[in-house]
């Protein structure tokens, strides 16, 4: 089992300066092996990233475009894990383009609006790579396991030595790479680490069973009746953030007059703004601001998805089609300041190391329509209506907490029946009293226990070492 461990770093000036010139190394690189790809592509070729690779370290220390003003090669002062990672990357990234293509996805075209009217559509887009721009690209380069040394709080790089960091290693096993990263103005180390079962797994506290029913009024409602408020991060300092967004653009506006360009308007192609230090304090506290929102969200949702996989034996939630739900302006930024789509991937894998059951109910499921009491089902049930009450057993019901119950039900041998849209026409209420959709179960990806999940001994889940 691999495990990342992600720690921030505390280096130097110098050694923040060779961080900036690795990630810009990897930046370029990567540019002229995607152009050199696609000349390939449009002459009949068929590249690949091993002959670019080749391709490349035939002129990478003797062709003039990499070579500096002293006619030196400066790719020398960069180790050459940096500039040699971005062809593998570039190969994978070609690899998942053409498998979406073949599994039905369309070619993105090139007008942003059009691409977002087929998104609304609800058509799959497939996106090729593209060029990286530096300001509007992840600043990172690679470093290979036998490249890098971790003693304690400290970890050695090739050409810089010992870059401090905030806290030790936390996982023991086979060290199989790093990846340096930049969020704001901080620096970040990626660890990637092998570890054995027994440190991968972790000891359950709970054998519950919960339905968990995401939304945007609270974060999660579980079947317990518990409801749990999200942060919202991003709605808090919206304020903020707008402020000093319009200080930047301000500046930026004014640098493009003192270079004698429409303020309004892009900038050509290889033109580049004078340096200003107000400018770049001021992008330097935004990017901060961005960062410490991102961090609000990720903690509360790590903390989340770890009570919910600790506590329980089986958790239920939605497939949401999140990217569809985004499509809604009026929701598009309450759902995002959520955070929904790192619910359900941080859910999938932690279920994995308690050894939690999850459980995933088709998009289809009328979890907030069917009476978790007598299973009548409400046809005409709106979005706006957040209670209501069961005409055949007469239960007021909590919209959210009536879903979160029905969730549950679905990890059970009492499970209500699940809708589908071809079992949903007819009369506007009816009881819904046979099977006519399905429910997505994950036990075998993400469960490490066979039988039905309802032991009581538990020495068995995961030992820690």
């Amino acid at each position: 089992m691999h495990l990342t461990h992600r720690i921030a770093l505390r280096p130097t000036p110098e050694q923040a300066d060779y961080f900036k010139r690795a990630c810009g190394t990897a930046r370029r690189v990567w540019n002229w092996a995607l152009a050199e790809w696609n000349r390939q592509y449009a002459a009949g070729q068929k590249p690949n990233a091993m002959a670019l690779k080749r391709q490349f370290n035939a002129i990478k220390y003797s062709d003039p475009a990499w070579l500096d003003e002293n006619g030196q090669p400066w790719l020398e002062g960069i180790h050459r894990d940096a500039h040699s990672q971005p062809f593998a990357h570039l190969q994978k990234a070609w690899k998942r383009f053409f498998k979406q293509i073949e599994e039905g996805a369309r070619i993105a075209p090139q007008d942003k609006a059009l691409r977002r009217k087929l998104r609304e559509q609800g058509v799959k887009l497939a996106y090729p790579p593209t060029f990286k721009k530096k300001g509007k690209c992840r600043d990172s380069f690679y470093v290979a396991n036998d490249k890098f040394s971790v003693s304690g709080q400290t970890i050695r790089l090739p050409k810089i030595g010992d870059v401090a960091m905030t806290e030790s290693l936390r996982f023991e096993g086979k060290i199989l790479g790093a990846t340096v990263c930049r969020t704001a103005d901080r620096w970040f180390v990626a660890i990637q680490v092998e570890v054995p079962d027994a440190v991968f797994c972790r000891p359950r506290k709970g054998n519950g069973v919960v339905g968990v029913d995401l939304g945007v009024k609270a974060a999660a409602t579980l079947s317990t009746g518990e409801v749990i408020e999200a942060p919202k991060p991003l709605k808090a300092a919206l304020r903020r953030l707008r402020i000093r967004s319009r200080r930047l653009s301000r500046k930026l506006e004014a640098a493009k007059v003192a270079a004698g360009f429409n303020p309004k308007g892009t900038l050509p192609k290889g033109a580049r703004l004078p340096v200003s230090s107000n400018r770049q304090k001021s992008a330097q506290a935004l990017a901060r601001l961005h960062a410490r929102i991102a961090n609000i969200r990720a903690d509360f949702i790590h903390k989340l998805t770890t009570r919910l996989c600790r506590e329980n034996q089986a958790v239920v939630i939605e497939d949401l089609n999140v990217k569809g739900m985004l499509a809604n302006e009026r929701l598009a930024r309450a759902i995002s300041d959520v955070g929904f789509g790192m619910f359900r991937s941080q859910m999938e894998y932690k279920a994995q190391r308690y050894g939690t059951r999850l459980v995933f109910a088709e998009r289809w499921y009328p979890s907030s329509r069917l009476c978790s009491v007598c299973g009548w089902k409400h046809e005409t049930l709106t979005l706006g209506e957040r209670e209501w009450t069961c005409p055949e057993c007469g239960t007021h019901h909590d919209r959210d907490l009536n879903a979160a119950i029905n969730l549950q039900r679905l990890a059970t041998e009492t499970a209500l029946p699940v809708a589908s849209p071809s079992g949903n026409g007819g009369a506007a209420a009816e009881r819904v009293s046979a099977v006519v959709g399905k429910v997505t179960p994950v036990r075998d990806e993400h469960s490490h226990r066979d039988g039905s999940g309802q032991e009581e001994n538990r020495a068995h889940f995961c030992a820690l070492s």
